[in-house]
């Protein structure tokens, strides 16, 4: 594929600067750019290298002037940058249809061009929609139903009534619907099981990564709003609600029954204790720890989380301890010499 950079300038709503009739051929990193291909360039670090390197053009963030090479300047230099990539990303060729080795329950509904590879289990009662492309050795527990167009990758796990909507990626590993961490303590010390009851929901749009554990609710559900992306190694526990376009990072783990707001972002390695809200659109730095509700639009940092600014002046004094320590021997040093 060939396209000019004033082709890919109206694909990402971009502005040229310099010769727009430029060929692009292909997609490469800033550092191993080479004549025929495009590359991204936002902060000044990656400008410089841009300018010294062989890529015939850059996507740039608006205002960057004076570029040594030709250019397309976007209001959203990361998103123009997915939409060309995709553009010339090879499509890998895939099978269709159901493999003869996939063994399949009674009263399981299918839609159309629906694909399942080779070992995949589909329970009783399962209901799968138009185009949805199920890998091999999948699980589907009873009545899971999933929604258009959805991918499922191999050694996906889905257990009994889980709702997955339409749209939606699940990365290899990934188990959902699993039992949540819910037991009674006994009078002789022993755990009693509380039955876990409930299902999760996931809906449309969502991308979850690879071994990530979803808990099932212990009565109602568990629910991972649209649109949000999930990294590799996340544990989301029973009863927990996340809004829409929900990012997290991996290795995080969310306690059971607490909601997560519209927006937030939590960095790798978050932790979030059981019951308590974060409000819309709050960031979580990675390695904190929330413990207690955090209102909407904050930035908050470290363990008990708390507003980064503040969390900032607190590391600073900390820093400080030793100096302090040592002006404190020295005074009750000298009140000693003085008695």
């Amino acid at each position: 594929m060939e396209k000019s950079l004033r082709e890919l300038a109206e694909l990402v709503d971009g502005r040229i600067e310099r010769d727009g009739s430029v060929k692009v051929k292909g997609v490469a990193k800033v550092e191993e750019a080479k004549k025929g291909e495009i590359t991204l360039a936002i902060s000044e670090k990656f400008l410089h290298q841009a300018r010294q390197s062989q890529a015939s053009a850059v996507i740039v963030p608006l205002g960057v002037k004076d570029f040594s090479k030709p250019v397309i300047q976007v209001k959203n230099p990361r998103l123009a940058f997915a939409q060309v990539l995709e553009l010339f990303a090879p499509q890998p060729p895939r099978p269709s249809g159901i493999h003869s080795t996939v063994l399949i329950g009674v009263k399981v509904e299918m839609g159309k061009d629906v694909t399942m590879g080779p070992y995949t289990v589909l329970s009783d009662g399962v209901k799968l929609a138009d185009n949805v492309y199920i890998s091999s050795e999948v699980y589907l527990g009873n009545n899971v139903r999933i929604g258009k167009g959805s991918f499922i990758h191999p050694r996906v796990t889905i257990l009994d009534n889980t709702i997955v909507g339409e749209k939606v990626i699940i990365h290899s590993g990934t188990v959902i619907g699993s039992d949540g961490f819910g037991f009674a303590k006994k009078e002789d010390g022993s755990y009693y099981k509380i039955p876990q009851v409930g299902k999760v929901v996931i809906e449309d749009e969502v991308e979850i990564g690879a071994n990530v554990a979803i808990d099932r609710a212990t009565i109602g559900e568990t629910r991972i709003g649209s649109g949000c992306k999930i990294d590799n190694l996340v544990h989301i526990a029973h009863n927990v609600t996340l809004g829409r376009n929900v990012a997290i990072v991996g290795l995080v783990g969310i306690s059971g029954s607490s909601t997560i707001g519209d927006g937030v972002i939590l960095a790798g390695q978050a932790g979030v204790t059981d019951h308590v809200r974060i409000g819309n659109n709050t960031i979580v730095a990675a390695k904190s720890g929330v413990t207690k509700n955090i209102g909407p639009n904050q930035f908050v940092s470290g363990f008990p989380a708390r507003p980064h600014s503040k969390q900032k002046r607190v590391k600073a004094i900390i820093n400080q301890l030793p100096k302090l320590l040592e002006r404190v021997r020295k005074l009750e040093k000298m009140n000693r010499g003085k008695k």
